[in-house]
């Protein structure tokens, strides 16, 4: 079992998104690039990070001062509910309205008027469900 966000839950991340078809493809074919971090509210900086080259992560680990292109943040109890109970486009308005989901950075209007981003921002909260994690 891995801390949530550690550099081997991270990496566990990457494995099972690039394992993904609904994640990486959308984004092949997009084109997208993007630096990702995640991590809790209230701290000064992400966690944990991922490096997403032409839809699949190409590095994951330890947040080390990156410039993101996004970055997720939320309270240790959300993420936890998220990571038992999954995390579908019925909690995503909710969550982002109720500031319970924090864009630090990026655009979330952008991404989820978008399908090519949103239906694998979707899917990849639901890889996040099968990590074996400890909070």
């Amino acid at each position: 079992m891995s801390q949530l966000f550690s550099e081997p839950w991270m990496w566990k991340l990457k494995e099972k998104w690039n394992q993904e078809p609904r994640v990486f493809e959308p984004l092949q074919k997009a084109g997208f690039v993007a630096m990702i971090g995640y991590g809790f509210k209230g701290e000064d900086t992400p966690r944990g990070v991922i490096s997403i080259i032409g839809g699949k992560i190409v590095a994951a680990g330890k947040y080390n001062n990156e410039k993101l292109d996004w970055d997720l943040r939320a309270a240790p109890d959300s993420w936890k509910l998220w990571m038992e109970d999954g995390f579908g486009l019925a909690r995503l308005g909710p969550a982002v309205a109720m500031r319970k989901l924090q864009f630090v950075v990026g655009n979330y209007r952008q991404m989820i008027r978008n399908p090519a981003l949103s239906h694998p921002f979707l899917h990849h909260f639901n890889l996040m469900t099968s990590i074996r994690t400890s909070f």
